[in-house]
C-alpha cells in the first residue's frame, strides 16, 4: 500500500436533490440562467410570520429515486439523503452487486438531522402520553439517523459517520472523508450533506431574526454581498459526492471528475462577535487548504462562497478571501459566486451543493453571478462578486463555508489535472 501522503482523493460521481433540480447539469443551467429556487413555502403554513419563502424541493417524492421499497422508516431528511446517494452511486458506476463486494462508506453532514421527527415524537408523547409515542419516530430522533437509514437502504458497509458542524457540515464531511482516504482508512466514501425544510427549523431561525425580513421591518433581501441584505432565505436539499482513492478508481475504470487537492479548517472563537477575528479565521482555513495542496493563491481560478445574505457573515467571508487573494483594487482578486442567492441556506447540505455547482462551473466555463446583486456593500472589496455570469477557464476552484457557530472550512477542487490523478 502506498504511503498516506501519496493517496490522492478523486471525485467519480455526484448526486443531488435541490430546489433547482436533481442533476448537476440542471442546477448549473438554472444558476447560469439566474433562476431562483426560493419561492412561497408549500410544505407548511407561514401565517402570522413576516417570512413566507424558502428554497423548497417542491413535489419531492423519494419513490422517484428509490423505487417501491418500504420508505416508512425514512423521514424527509433520510429520504433526501438516500435519493442523493442513489443518484451519486449510479453516476459513479456503483451497482448493488459491486456494493455487496466492496466497502463503500458514508460521511453525511447535517445541522439538525430529523428535527421535525424529533419534534413530532416529543409532541405526541407530551400531549397523548408516553404510551402513544411512535417507536419508529424514536429511531429517527438521533442526529445520525439519516446516515444510518441511507446506509441500510443502499447496503453501504464501510465507515458510517455523521458530521454536525452547523451550516458548514456538508463541507466538513467532504474534508473528513478525504482525510480518511488519504490516511488509508477507506477507499470509497459517499460524502456531503442533507437537511430538510420543516416548520420547526423555519420558525426557530425566524425567532432568531437571522432570516431575511424577519426582524427589521423591511421586505426580505437575501442577496449576498448587497448593501440592502437583511438575512437569508432558508432552504433544503441533499448533495453527495463519491470520493475514491485514485488507484481504486483507476482499477474499476471509473471516470474521474476532479481531484480533492486541498482542505483546511479553522474556528472563529468570537463566533462572529469580533469582525477582525472572523476575517482571520476564514483566511486561516483557506491558507491551510492551499498549504495542503501545495499551491500559491494565484493558482486558484474562482471560489464558491457560503455567503447567504447575513450582514456580518458575508462580510467576514469575503474579506477573509480578499486577505488571501488580494482584491483591494477594482478587478483584482479572486472571482467569487454565492449560489445561496438562488438555492437558499440549505444548512448541512450547503457546502456539498456549492461543491457540485462549482464542479459544474469548471465543466461549463461559466461562473454564475449573484442573483439580485445591485448595490455592492461598501465593505466588500470591488471586483470579487458580480451579479453577472463570468466566462472563466476554471482549473482549480475553492469552496468555502463559514458556519453560524464560527466553524470555517475550505476545500480546493482540481478539475483539469484529473488524468494525472487517475494514473
Amino acid at each position: 500500500m502506498s504511503a498516506p501522503t501519496d493517496r490522492r482523493t478523486v471525485v467519480t460521481g455526484m448526486g443531488v436533490v435541490s430546489p433547482l433540480g436533481d442533476t448537476p447539469a440542471r442546477i448549473g443551467a438554472a444558476l447560469g440562467a439566474g433562476q431562483s429556487g426560493v419561492a412561497p413555502v408549500e410544505l407548511f403554513a407561514t401565517d402570522g410570520l413576516r417570512c413566507h419563502e424558502a428554497g423548497e424541493v417542491r413535489s419531492f417524492s423519494a419513490r422517484t429515486y428509490l423505487g417501491d421499497g418500504n420508505l416508512r422508516p425514512l423521514d424527509r431528511t433520510a429520504q433526501l439523503a438516500a435519493s442523493a446517494a442513489q443518484l451519486a452511486l449510479r453516476s459513479s458506476g456503483w451497482t448493488a452487486e459491486r456494493l455487496a463486494e466492496d466497502e463503500v462508506g458514508l460521511a453525511l453532514g447535517t445541522m439538525f438531522g430529523s428535527v421535525h421527527t424529533i419534534s413530532e415524537f416529543d409532541r405526541r408523547a407530551l400531549t397523548a402520553g408516553p404510551l402513544y409515542a411512535q417507536p419508529m419516530a424514536f429511531a429517527n430522533s438521533v442526529i445520525n439517523a439519516a446516515a444510518g437509514q441511507t446506509a441500510i437502504w443502499h447496503g453501504l458497509r464501510g465507515v458510517n459517520s455523521t458530521v454536525s458542524g452547523g451550516t458548514a457540515s456538508g463541507l466538513q464531511a467532504l474534508i473528513y472523508a478525504a482525510d480518511l482516504i488519504r490516511d488509508g482508512r477507506a477507499r470509497t466514501i459517499l460524502a456531503g450533506g442533507a437537511d430538510e425544510l420543516c416548520f420547526e427549523s423555519y420558525y426557530g431561525f425566524y425567532r432568531t431574526g437571522r432570516m431575511a425580513g424577519a426582524s427589521n421591518g423591511h421586505g426580505p433581501m437575501a442577496v449576498p454581498f448587497d448593501a440592502r441584505r437583511n438575512g437569508f432565505a432558508l432552504g433544503e436539499g441533499a448533495a453527495l459526492l463519491v470520493l475514491e482513492e485514485a488507484g481504486a478508481a483507476r482499477a474499476r475504470g471509473a471516470e474521474v471528475l476532479a481531484e480533492v487537492a486541498g482542505r483546511g479548517m479553522s474556528y472563529d472563537v468570537s463566533r462572529g462577535a469580533d469582525p477582525a477575528r472572523s476575517v482571520r479565521a476564514v483566511a486561516r482555513a483557506i491558507r491551510a487548504a492551499l498549504d495542503s495542496a501545495g499551491l500559491e493563491p494565484g493558482r486558484i481560478d474562482a471560489a464558491s462562497t457560503s455567503a447567504n445574505g447575513s450582514v456580518a457573515g458575508d462580510r467576514a467571508e469575503i474579506l477573509g478571501i480578499a486577505e488571501v487573494f488580494g482584491g483591494e483594487l477594482p478587478g483584482a482578486g479572486l472571482p467569487v459566486t454565492a449560489v445561496k442567492s438562488m438555492l437558499g441556506e440549505a444548512l448541512g447540505a450547503s457546502g456539498a451543493l456549492q461543491a457540485v455547482a462549482l464542479l459544474q462551473s469548471m465543466a461549463s466555463g461559466v461562473l454564475p453571478g449573484v442573483l439580485g446583486l445591485e448595490r455592492v456593500d461598501d465593505g466588500v472589496p470591488p471586483g470579487l462578486a458580480s451579479r453577472d455570469n463570468r466566462e472563466l477557464e476554471i482549473r482549480r476552484g475553492l469552496v468555502t463555508a463559514v458556519g453560524l457557530d464560527g466553524t470555517c472550512c475550505a476545500l480546493i477542487l482540481d478539475g483539469l489535472g484529473t488524468s494525472e490523478a487517475a494514473r
